[in-house]
């Protein structure tokens, strides 16, 4: 019987928990991912959609800027999932790598501009709790995964390119 009720308290005590991490949220990261939203959304319709695209497409000619600066700026100023409508300015025998490129940045691009992926939030805030426990620096965290992640897409995006172009060609 005391174990029946022991589960039973284990159990509701990790709800309790979940809606406490849930309320800090709430009062805090949440509303900095609205602000993000907006100021992003905002800054868009200044500079102007047409704009926008342009850009994007011009950057897609090159190897470099079409699986680093592309996917960076998909990822932040659409966030995850609408970033992946930047492919439309791809070549088509480019899309794959694009595709690919832009997927693996959405999880490093969170510490910077958490409105970019809100899924990978957990993932990071779980990492950057660990780092606040040990007193380092956030900022520092987010910046290195933020470089970091831009190299892996590039070299992600360059490989699948040649692995599609062999696989097509076959």
């Amino acid at each position: 019987m005391d174990f029946i009720a022991f589960l039973a308290n284990g159990f509701i005590e990790l709800f309790k928990a979940g809606a406490t991490t849930f309320m800090g949220w709430v009062t805090g990261i949440i509303p900095l991912v609205v602000v993000l939203m907006t100021a992003v959304s905002a800054l868009i319709k200044l500079i102007g959609e047409e704009r926008v695209y342009s850009v994007a497409q011009k950057a897609t000619k090159y190897t470099i800027t079409r699986y680093t600066i592309v996917p960076v700026l998909a990822v932040i100023f659409l966030a995850n999932p609408m970033c992946y409508t930047f492919g439309r300015f791809v070549e088509e025998k480019y899309k794959p790598a694009f595709y690919d490129a832009a997927v693996s940045f959405v999880h490093p691009v969170t510490g910077l501009f958490p409105h970019a992926n809100g899924g990978e939030l957990f993932v990071y805030m779980g990492i950057a709790s660990g780092i606040t426990i040990l007193g380092l620096p956030l900022g520092d965290l987010a910046v290195r995964y933020f470089i970091v992640g831009v190299i892996v897409i590039f070299i992600r995006g360059f490989v699948t390119e040649k692995i599609f172009a062999r696989m097509s060609a076959k």
